[in-house]
């Protein structure tokens, strides 16, 4: 996903993400985009365990955006909600559905993770906190992210024996949530905007291949852990209420 074949193959695809929406004035804004997901705690708010990673990777974003092929192509993630995404959940429509149909729906799904968690601590080993490394730049269809490896197989293992008791979860499953991605760790940087017929793709790609080149020396490395059962409104925050079931990775 880091080579540049995959960048030429990738740039041939790019689309505006329709998370956001163009208002008077030209700046883009969120859009109503809301759900749950499990997520590492956002940069900003109780992660400073990679804060030294969370800080370089505002600094890869800055140096994202000041290229002139994409001062007005990428439309950025606020920074203190920088994560990484254990688990996708549910959202949008599928999420409204299962409001308006289940009045408990909510209550219910934090109730489902509280179980899941308790059965995981004592079921599941390894429970080391993972530890991955930034890899390079990655180019999705809309939004282009930072791509992580995991550093041993453990790593790996943590997060897909999670993942699995999570998806096989008979009361999820009852709930409406089902696996629809396979995991790619990554981190979002931005969401693309407008894509004009006038982008130079192949530069665009080009430049990408060029900063990860340039980044290579110095690829930070990212710890998972904490799992945590988020909510969002759209796709610039992620938050929690005090009650919120937490996974704490022992250490």
């Amino acid at each position: 996903m880091t080579l540049p074949e995959a960048y030429t193959s990738q740039v041939q695809h790019l689309q505006e993400s329709p998370k956001f929406t163009l208002h008077p004035g030209g700046e883009r804004k969120a859009v109503s985009f809301p759900g749950y997901t499990l997520i590492t705690p956002p940069h900003g708010e109780e992660d400073s365990i990679n804060s030294t990673f969370c800080s370089k990777l505002r600094g890869y974003q800055q140096e994202l955006l000041q290229l002139p092929c994409c001062s007005d192509l990428i439309i950025p993630v606020p920074p203190d909600s920088f994560h990484l995404t254990l688990a996708d959940l549910i959202w949008d429509s599928a999420y409204r559905d299962a409001r308006e149909t289940n009045p408990d729906f909510e209550e219910q799904l934090r109730s489902c993770f509280t179980d899941i968690f308790q059965e995981y601590q004592s079921s599941v080993t390894p429970k080391n906190s993972s530890r991955w490394q930034m890899l390079g730049l990655m180019l999705m269809p809309r939004a282009v992210a930072i791509c992580l490896v995991p550093l041993d197989e453990n790593s790996y293992e943590q997060v897909i024996n999670l993942r699995r008791a999570i998806y096989q979860n008979p009361k999820l499953i009852a709930l409406g949530i089902e696996q629809q991605y396979h995991f790619t760790a990554h981190v979002t940087l931005g969401y693309f905007g407008e894509i004009t017929p006038d982008l130079d793709r192949v530069n665009f790609g080009t430049t990408l291949s060029e900063l990860n080149q340039k980044w290579a020396d110095n690829l930070p490395e990212f710890t998972v852990h904490r799992a945590e059962l988020r909510k969002f409104d759209n796709m610039t925050r992620y938050y929690r209420e005090p009650d919120f079931p937490v996974l704490v990775f022992d250490n």
